[in-house]
């Protein structure tokens, strides 16, 4: 299975998990503890790079805290998440890992930062084709920012910011940078 149908498959479970869920307040209900929330968005893919003008289909699974956490404030221990993202041209998508910590700035107002890693499938030679970045490797770092707004108790709307780098550690070392938004469905 290559990274495009990793990718589909991945968006196409997402998004069959929050509709149901969306449907059937019964099954939400009875969803494993495992997971906190479902989102799915689209992002502007790299605006300021030669594979600007293309959009990402993204989706993304957070897991609920480890049960040892019970007791320890929320923002000591954060929420594994699991995502990707599929570009709309075929031009660079991603699959990524890692921790997302989300502060309460008001009952309705949240910002998060995720930290974590990426694998791509992007070009990695020392000379792209045009229209195309020069990533260096495939493995890469995930920085992500959100700013969101809960809608209710289960749906919110999440503004994002991802950048994916190899810090330097490839020859080549371009990067994407990606910001758009999702919908979340909390369980």
């Amino acid at each position: 299975m290559n990274h495009r149908h990793a990718l589909i498959l991945i968006a196409v479970l997402l998004w069959q998990s929050a509709a149901h869920a969306a449907d059937d307040p019964a099954r939400a209900a009875s969803t494993p503890g495992f997971i906190s929330e479902l989102r799915l968005g689209i992002l502007a893919h790299d605006p300021l790079s030669p594979e600007r003008g293309t959009a990402d289909f993204h989706g993304q699974v957070l897991f609920a805290r480890p049960t040892f956490a019970a007791g320890i404030p929320a923002l000591a221990v954060p929420r594994p998440h699991l995502g990707g993202a599929l570009n709309s041209s075929g031009k660079t998508s991603h699959l990524h890992a890692g921790l997302t910590w989300t502060f309460d700035i008001t009952k309705t107002v949240f910002v998060e930062i995720g930290l974590g890693g990426a694998l791509h499938s992007g070009k990695t030679a020392n000379i792209a084709p045009a229209g195309r970045n020069a990533l260096g490797c495939p493995a890469h770092f995930r920085e992500s920012l959100g700013v969101g707004y809960r809608i209710d108790a289960n749906w919110s709307l999440i503004g994002t910011l991802e950048h994916l780098s190899n810090a330097g550690l490839c020859k080549h070392n371009r990067g994407l940078t990606n910001i758009g938004v999702s919908l979340g469905y909390q369980f």
